[in-house]
Formats: C-alpha cells, sequence, structure tokens
C-alpha cells in the first residue's frame, strides 16, 4: 500500500483544516486507518484510528470532540477533519495502514506496515 498525505498548511488558532491520506495498491477498507502526529522536538504519537473490522474510531484524549476520522471507499482515501486548532496542534500530520482491528494494538506505532510521508500542519495562536 503507498499513502499520500496531503492537506497541511497555516491556520490561526480555532480554525479547521481537513487532512486526506490518498492509498493506492490496495483497497483502505482490509485496513485500519490512523493518523499520527510528530511535534517538533518529540516522539510520534498516536492521534486517531479507525478499525478495518468494525468501522468504529478512536481517538486521543488530547483531540477527542475535536478531531474527526472518517473513510471514503469510492476515492480510498481516509480524511482527518481538525476543528478548533489549538497551538499544541502543531505537527507533522501522518496517515498509516495497520492489518490489526483491536484498539489495544492500534495505538503502537509498531502495528502498522504502511506509512504516509507526512503533512506540516502549523497552527498560529
Amino acid at each position: 500500500v503507498q499513502l499520500q498525505a496531503s492537506g497541511g498548511g497555516l491556520v490561526q488558532a480555532g480554525g479547521s483544516l481537513t487532512l486526506s491520506c490518498a492509498a493506492s495498491g490496495r483497497d483502505v477498507n482490509l485496513y485500519s486507518m490512523a493518523w499520527f502526529r510528530q511535534a517538533p522536538g518529540e516522539g510520534r504519537k498516536f492521534v486517531t484510528v479507525k478499525s478495518y473490522r468494525d468501522s468504529r474510531s478512536y481517538y486521543a484524549d488530547s483531540v477527542k470532540g475535536r478531531f474527526t476520522i472518517s473513510r471514503d471507499s469510492a476515492k480510498n482515501t481516509v480524511y482527518l477533519r481538525m476543528n478548533s486548532l489549538k497551538a499544541e496542534d502543531t505537527a507533522v500530520y501522518y496517515c498509516a495502514a495497520s492489518p490489526y482491528y483491536s484498539y489495544s494494538d492500534l495505538t503502537s506505532m509498531i502495528k502498522y506496515d504502511f506509512w504516509g510521508q507526512g503533512t506540516l500542519v502549523t497552527v498560529s495562536s
């Protein structure tokens, strides 16, 4: 699976942005699809995932209620809608695909086989 993330940019605090992750090579419905992010000077952290098995979505506490992950099967694309953005959301955002489906597995980077190249989101305060 090849993943291509896009949609990052500069946005003011309180604003919104939608990231896209276009997949090729395999059907995204065969994988749990996630977003991770890496802020400057920090490690890569889990943001959200949609399990392929039951389409349930899981979110990190820091983004719950503000971010929404969705999947368009016809376009083989996964989206991350980000509302009420804060300065601390500034990071490079990565999409990833995993053959696992349980939440306990899906928050761990090592459970993901495929990664996109990342897209930078900068939130100005």
